[in-house]
């Protein structure tokens, strides 16, 4: 990275701190440059989304090469939500951490850098972050990994629940080959249950005696205990066409 690179990429952090930077590295006819990005995610303090339309019209002035972003008051270490969208972009990430002490400026203290590499994010233990790293995300790569079955990826709005959208509509489960089932559960069956939503807004997967996986916000995935409080939230479960044990 190009020195002035480096200099623009501080001077956005240091300007939208507390907010999360977001932008690109772009390598135009005049050089590499920095293109700074508005950060549209709702809780631009804790994430951010670069809009479609900014990275189109970095693409236009030339060939990207890396995705850029803050880390506000932490360190600049990748979490598992920035690894899996480094895979997902294909492109190398830069991340800035960005911090200020009373009565001074902020500044920017770290750079660290990220490139694809296969990473996936394990099953139990890896962190929340909505819409990359959430419920669905997790139900997804357990049926790929263990089962398979590739189920198709939704965008989801921040409280979508709230808002009159249904991932866990019945109509579009069915669509992608589940069917409800009643009575003994068996491995891989998925459990959707509501959780202070006025639809089912939360998901899981069975894995066998009596054993849920699942990712509740703001918590690590885990491996729980199926019964209790999950039982008494649990509307329907439904089982792939796919997965069916002889």
């Amino acid at each position: 990275m190009e020195q002035t690179t480096l200099q623009a990429i501080q001077a956005h952090a240091v300007a939208e701190y507390p907010r999360e930077c977001c932008g690109l590295v772009v390598a135009t006819a005049a050089g590499e440059q920095y293109v700074p990005c508005r950060n549209t995610a709702e809780t631009p303090s804790e994430h951010f989304r670069l809009p479609a339309e900014d990275f189109a019209d970095a693409e236009d002035q030339g060939e990207l090469l890396a995705v850029v972003h803050s880390h506000p008051n932490a360190a600049a270490t990748p979490s598992d939500a920035d690894r899996v969208m480094c895979e997902a972009s294909g492109l190398r990430w830069h991340i800035v951490s960005v911090g200020q002490v009373t009565g001074e400026p902020a500044e920017c203290v770290d750079l660290q850098t990220i490139d694809p590499c296969g990473y996936e994010a394990p099953l139990i233990g890896r962190e929340f972050a909505h819409g990359v790293l959430d419920c669905y995300s997790l139900v997804r790569d357990f049926y790929a990994r263990e089962l398979g079955i590739a189920l198709s990826q939704y965008h989801r709005e921040d409280d979508w629940w709230e808002k009159g959208q249904e991932l866990y509509s019945m109509d579009r489960l069915q669509a992608e080959g589940f069917q409800p089932i009643a009575g003994e559960l068996q491995h891989g069956d998925m459990i959707l249950m509501q959780i202070r939503s006025p639809v089912p807004n939360h998901a899981g997967v069975y894995l066998g005696d009596g054993q849920m996986l699942h990712h509740l916000h703001g918590r690590l995935s885990e491996r729980v205990p199926y019964g209790g409080m999950w039982a008494e939230r649990t509307c329907y479960i439904v089982r792939h066409r796919e997965a069916r044990h002889d």
